[in-house]
């Protein structure tokens, strides 16, 4: 058995093996293409606070105030954004977001839950299948597995489609649709093409996986930046947050006091000229507040700080830009908006979005291949155990056929 002819039956193996999964992540992955953006078009009429001019925003205390006494819990997130007509994003979990006036310290109302709910449902598909979190670490496995074998898909197939023989002619078949094809040359044809012009995208979005996926390939990006991977944190429950894995399970967040929340704000606004958001995450570690400060739309990590200050003086603790990161912690950071397209801006997004939807229809084109190829195979055998007929015998009845017809 040749090289060539060994990689295409693992190849065909894992798309056999591996398709139907691999199918699922790429819908998925089309349908949050652009969570972001769609979840911020249904929140439009809550994103619009009242500045009059020469207003200034109240004190983040008074602000909260309302939708603390109204929910009588702490929020998980708080989001404050430079534009002066926002406002300010009070989230209690992933799918409830309250938006609060800061001149007024009004709640103008609750963000789209239900627009929520379906992008959160969608990624629990994505990340493991939609398991329920007792089952959710036996369905990651799956899903790594799967995005790694895709991993193998992607490079072996431009190998299995580069032309033998170097011609316009088989250049062209595998760059270019061709009209006119039917069964299996046009399925062929239609998974060279797509295979082809995705080929790089979807390298960088299965590597990007696989790296956020695996331990080892984490490890591993550090060890050839010439970095020491990071010390393992304490293993999380599937799907929980590295703050939720400090809580035992069930356990809520303490309840957290609002007083000093103005001077930490005006202290944070203060660290980096430019910002445009500000996010604090509850329950803020003992003593210490940690703001994570953005200069861009939230699709860039190089645009992200890490600033964390004493809960009680307001004083710097810790200060870590972007730029502050070693080689392996810059290129981890990246992975995540890679793998989703983001770090591209709005382009990155769609491009990914279109090289997903091309990986769902190589996926569907291999499966008409495979079955194909079987059914070829099946029938060939058949035609090979009939038993031969003898000359006369088909003479014979051919005699008959025509006498019969005559």
């Amino acid at each position: 058995m040749s090289f060539r002819k060994l990689v295409f039956w693992i190849h065909l193996a894992i798309g056999c093996l591996a398709g139907a999964i691999i199918l699922i992540m790429s819908v998925t992955g089309v349908l949050l293409m652009y969570q972001r953006q769609v979840t911020n078009w249904f929140d439009r009429d809550l994103r619009a606070a009242s500045p009059r001019a020469g207003s200034v925003r109240l004190p983040m205390e008074t602000v909260l105030a309302g939708i603390y006494s109204q929910k009588g819990a702490t929020p998980s997130a708080i989001t404050l954004r430079a534009d002066p007509a926002a406002p300010a994003e009070v989230s209690y979990g992933r799918n409830q977001v309250f938006f609060v006036d800061p001149y007024t310290g009004s709640v103008l109302g609750e963000g789209s839950r239900g627009i929520r709910s379906f992008f959160r449902t969608v990624e629990d598909w994505h990340r493991w299948l939609g398991a329920s979190t007792e089952h959710r670490g036996a369905a990651r496995a799956v899903t790594g597995a799967c995005n790694l074998g895709f991993l193998f898909l992607v490079v072996t197939g431009p190998f299995l489609w580069i032309p033998r023989k170097w011609s316009w002619q088989g250049v062209r078949a595998v760059l270019a649709f061709r009209s006119g094809l039917s069964g299996r040359a046009r399925d062929f044809n239609r998974h060279n093409v797509i295979g082809i012009w995705c080929a790089a995208p979807l390298f960088l979005i299965a590597l990007s996986g696989v790296v956020m996926s695996y331990p080892w390939a984490n490890n591993l990006l550090y060890r050839v930046t010439g970095n020491e991977p990071p010390a393992q944190a304490a293993r999380l429950r599937p799907g929980a947050s590295p703050r939720q894995a400090q809580r035992p399970v069930g356990q809520a967040a303490a309840e957290v006091s609002l007083a000093g929340f103005s001077a930490l704000w005006t202290r944070a606004e203060q660290q980096v000229p430019g910002w445009q958001s500000l996010t604090l995450r509850l329950p803020a570690s003992r003593g210490a507040t940690t703001f994570t400060i953005d200069k861009g739309d939230g699709g860039r990590p190089d645009q992200r700080s890490q600033l964390t200050l004493n809960s009680q003086t307001a004083e710097l603790v810790r200060w870590e830009p972007f730029s502050s990161n070693n080689a392996g912690r810059r290129l981890r950071s990246w992975s995540r908006f890679i793998h989703t397209g983001e770090a591209g801006g709005i382009a990155g997004q769609t491009i990914a979005g279109i090289a997903t939807a091309g990986a769902a229809m190589l996926v569907w084109n291999g499966i008409l291949l495979a079955f194909r190829r079987l059914l070829r195979s099946y029938r060939k055998h058949v035609k090979e155990r009939m038993p031969a007929k003898a000359p006369d015998q088909e003479y014979a009845m051919s005699g008959r056929r025509n006498t019969f017809v005559s």
